[in-house]
C-alpha cells in the first residue's frame, strides 16, 4: 500500500479502496469482498473487477521519469507520456469479459483519465472484448482537466490518449459537456470545450453533446443530468438494435 502526504498508510486513498482492503481481509478474497461490499452499500446492479491479478500502476512521465502506484501517479510534476501495469498481461476476470460481449450499451468513465479510467483497459482481453463486442462505446469525457493527470488537455487528446494505450480505435460515442457558461463567472475554471477535431490517426467518435455541469460543482457532472443523457444514448442503441433485427 502506498504511503500517503501525511506518511501514513492511510493518506492518499479513497474512501472507497480502504472499504474493499478492509473487506478482503473480513472475506478472505477480493472476489468475495466486491460482492458483500454491495451488499452492504445496497448497490444496485453487479460490480465485477477487471482483473484479480494484483497489479501495480505506473506511469512514465515527459521526463522519463517513472511514477509508482495510483496515489502517487498525479504528483510527478511532469505530464504523463504513459501508463502501464505490472504485470503487463494480467488475465481478466471472465465475468467481466462475458459482460462486456452481452451489454446493450457500454459507458467508459466519469473517472480520472490515467488513475481510474485507463488502467482497466491496460488488461489485453478487456480491450479486445471492447473491440469485439457489438455494444457501442462510449467515452464520458471528464467536464474538466485534472490537475496533475490531464492539465491543459483538450478532448481531443483525451480521446487520443485512449486510442493511443488501447492501440485500436474501440470508442464509438463521445459523451461531453456544451455548458460552458461558469466561464463567465470564472474563467480560470479549467473546463474542457467541446470539440473533437480531425482525429491525428483518421480516427473520429461520434461526439454527442449535453449539460452535464452540476450547478454547485462546475467542475464534476451533476449525476441526474448525466444519467438522463446515457439513458437517451441506451434508447439510442436499442432502437438502431430494433432496426437492424439484432
Amino acid at each position: 500500500m502506498d504511503l500517503g502526504d501525511d506518511g501514513t498508510e492511510l493518506g492518499g486513498h479513497a474512501f472507497g479502496n480502504l472499504f474493499i482492503v478492509a473487506m478482503t481481509g473480513i472475506t478472505g478474497s477480493f472476489e468475495s469482498a466486491l460482492r458483500a461490499s454491495s451488499r452492504v452499500l445496497a448497490v444496485r446492479g453487479r460490480i465485477v473487477p477487471s482483473t484479480l491479478t494484483h497489479v501495480t500502476l505506473f506511469a512514465e512521465l515527459a521526463d522519463d521519469r517513472v511514477m509508482a502506484g495510483e496515489s502517487r501517479v498525479p504528483h510527478g510534476e511532469a505530464p504523463i507520456r504513459r501508463v502501464f501495469l505490472e504485470p503487463d498481461a494480467p488475465a481478466a476476470y471472465p465475468e467481466a469479459v462475458a459482460a462486456i460481449l452481452d451489454a446493450d450499451l457500454i459507458i467508459l468513465g466519469p473517472g480520472s483519465l490515467y488513475t481510474s479510467v485507463l488502467p482497466n483497459l491496460l488488461v489485453p482481453d478487456i480491450a479486445a472484448a471492447l473491440e469485439a463486442t457489438r455494444a457501442p462505446v462510449v467515452y464520458v469525457a471528464n467536464v474538466a482537466t485534472q490537475p496533475g493527470e490531464t492539465d491543459g488537455y483538450s478532448l481531443e487528446d483525451h480521446v487520443e490518449a485512449l486510442r493511443r494505450h488501447l492501440g485500436r480505435p474501440v470508442i464509438d460515442i463521445v459523451l461531453a459537456n456544451d455548458n460552458l457558461a461558469p466561464l463567465e463567472r470564472n474563467p480560470k475554471l479549467p473546463l474542457v470545450p467541446p470539440i473533437l477535431g480531425s482525429s491525428r490517426n483518421g480516427y473520429v467518435p461520434d461526439l454527442m453533446l449535453a449539460d452535464l455541469i452540476s450547478d454547485a460543482q462546475p467542475t464534476r457532472h451533476d449525476p441526474d443530468r448525466l444519467a438522463a443523457a446515457i439513458a437517451r444514448l441506451l434508447r439510442d442503441a436499442g432502437r438502431r438494435g430494433g432496426d437492424s433485427g439484432a
